[in-house]
C-alpha cells in the first residue's frame, strides 16, 4: 500500500525496546479507519480462543525494519502485516518464516485466491503470508461537484478522455488533476497511466520482464509523453502534499480528478461523502484496463530455535496456525476490509455488503486476465527506490522522454540477485 517515511532512529530503537514478548503481531495500521479494521481481526481472534497483544508502528518501512532486527537478535514478534513483495520473498528464503502449506491446502486458497496474488506468497513451492486484504493503487477517483461545474458529463473512459476533462475543468478555474508531488506518489501516477495507456502487455513487458524492445517502444514513449503532459494539469502547492491533504482538494470540489490507492476512501468518509453520491470511482480509465494487486498479508516468522531448509520449512506454532485460520476466514475478510476500504483477498465472498467502489474492485478480482502484480512485487528494493526517484526527476525536470527511456533500461536491467515470482499467462 501507501508508501510513508521512516520517522527517526530514536523512535526506531524505542520501538525495539518497547517490543512485547514473542507473542504480539508488528503492523502500521495506526490511522483510524486502519485502527478499525485491525479492531475486527483482533476481536475475532479472541473469540476463536486466541490472546492477541499488538505493536503498532507508524510507517511501514519502519515496521518492517522492526521486524527484520527482531528476527535477527532472536526475538521475532508472533505475526507481522506485510505486503506481498520482494523483500517478503527473501525473508522466506533466507528461512526467516514458517510455512503455511498445509492451511493453503485446507482453505482451497488456488481456488479462492487471485492467481497473482497466490504466486506473490508463494516461494520455492511453499506458502508463507496469509492474504488478508488488496488495495489498488491506482484507482480514478473524481469529485461530482467539480465535474458537474466544468461541464463533464461522466467520468473519463479512456485516456482521450481523461485529457478533455482535464481541459475543461482547467477552463472552469478548477484544478484539474490533484496530485501529491512526492515520488512516490509520482511514481503512483505513472504506474496508473502506464496501465491505462499501455494496457496489461506493455506494463509487465516494461516492469515484470523489463523487456528491452519494450523500454525503447514507440508506445513507452508515448506514456512518457502523456505523463509529463500531466504536470501542467497540476496546482502549484503540488510539490511535497501528502496524499490526505491532496483528496481534500476533492472532497472540497476545487479538484476534479485524482489517481490514488482505495485507502482515500477514509478521506471521503471522514468528509461525509458517499459514492456515487459525492464522489465517483473507477479502478480504470476503461472496463478492461489492469488492476494493479496490492495489500496486506500477514506472515510468521519462525523460532530462532531448529533447523529448517527450503525443501523443509518451519511449521507454525498453535498460535500461528489460529492467527492465520481467523485471517484468511470469509467473515474476516469481509469485516476488515468493510473497515479499512479495501477489498478482500478471496473471491467467492458475497461482497454485496461492501461499498460500490469495493464491488467494482472485487469483481475486476474475478477477471484474472486484468490482474497485474504492484511494483513491490515486481521490483527488488533497490531497483525501486531507483526507479522511483528517475520517474520523480522527470515529472520535476526538463528531461527528453527517450533519455528517460534510456535511464529506465538501465535501472530495469541492470543485474539483480532477486527472482521475481513466477510469470503470470
Amino acid at each position: 500500500m501507501r508508501r510513508l517515511s521512516v520517522l527517526a532512529p530514536l523512535l526506531l530503537s524505542t520501538a525495539l525496546a518497547q517490543a512485547a514478548p514473542a507473542t504480539d503481531v508488528v503492523h502500521w495500521w495506526t490511522s483510524p479507519g486502519e485502527t478499525a479494521a485491525l479492531r475486527a481481526l483482533a476481536d475475532a481472534y479472541r473469540s476463536a480462543g486466541g490472546q492477541w497483544r499488538e505493536l503498532g508502528v507508524p510507517s511501514s518501512e519502519q515496521a518492517r525494519t522492526v521486524v527484520q532486527a527482531r528476527i535477527q537478535a532472536g526475538t521475532p514478534p508472533m505475526a507481522a502485516q506485510f505486503n506481498p513483495s520482494l523483500s517478503f520473498r527473501r525473508l522466506a528464503r533466507d528461512g526467516h518464516l514458517t510455512a503455511l502449506d498445509d492451511l493453503a491446502a485446507q482453505g482451497r486458497w488456488a481456488d479462492v485466491l487471485p492467481p497473482v496474488l497466490l504466486d506473490a506468497v508463494r516461494v520455492d513451492g511453499h506458502v508463507y503470508a496469509v492474504p488478508l486484504s488488496i488495495h489498488m493503487p491506482a484507482w480514478l477517483w473524481s469529485s461530482k461537484a467539480a465535474l458537474a461545474k466544468a461541464g463533464v458529463r461522466q467520468e473519463p473512459r479512456s485516456v482521450d478522455d481523461l485529457f478533455a476533462a482535464l481541459d475543461r475543468l482547467q477552463a472552469a478555474g478548477l484544478i484539474p488533476l490533484a496530485h501529491g508531488g512526492q515520488p512516490w506518489q509520482d511514481l503512483n501516477l505513472f504506474n496508473a497511466l502506464l496501465a491505462n495507456q499501455g494496457g496489461r502487455e506493455l506494463y509487465l513487458a516494461v516492469l515484470r520482464d523489463r523487456d528491452p524492445a519494450a523500454l525503447q517502444s514507440d508506445a513507452l514513449r508515448q506514456v512518457l509523453l502523456n505523463f509529463k503532459r500531466l504536470r501542467r494539469y497540476v496546482d502549484a502547492a503540488s510539490p511535497g502534499r501528502s496524499w490526505a491533504d491532496t483528496t481534500a482538494l476533492l472532497t472540497s470540489g476545487r479538484a476534479g480528478l485524482m489517481f490514488m490507492g482505495d485507502w482515500v476512501k477514509g478521506e471521503f468518509s471522514a468528509a461525509g461523502q458517499q459514492p456515487g453520491r459525492d464522489y465517483g470511482c473507477a479502478p480504470g480509465l476503461s472496463p478492461r484496463a489492469p488492476y494493479i494487486v496490492d495489500g496486506d498479508v500477514l506472515v510468521f516468522p519462525r523460532d530462532a530455535s531448529g533447523a529448517v531448509t527450503p525443501a523443509n520449512p518451519a511449521s507454525p506454532t498453535p498460535a500461528q496456525a489460529l492467527l492465520a485460520r481467523v485471517a484468511s476466514a470469509r467473515g474476516t475478510q469481509l469485516a476488515f476490509s468493510a473497515r479499512k476500504g479495501s477489498v478482500p483477498a478471496r473471491t467467492d465472498l458475497d461482497t454485496r455488503s461492501l461499498d460500490t467502489c469495493a464491488q467494482q474492485g472485487a469483481a475486476a478480482l474475478r477477471d484474472a486476465q486484468r490482474l497485474v502484480g504492484n511494483t513491490e512485487m515486481l521490483l527488488p528494493p533497490d531497483q525501486l527506490t531507483a526507479l522511483e526517484k528517475a520517474v520523480s526527476d522527470y515529472w520535476n525536470r526538463d528531461i527528453p522522454a527517450p533519455a528517460m527511456q534510456q535511464t529506465l533500461a538501465r535501472i530495469l536491467q541492470r543485474p539483480d540477485n532477486n527472482t521475481a515470482p513466477r510469470r503470470q499467462p
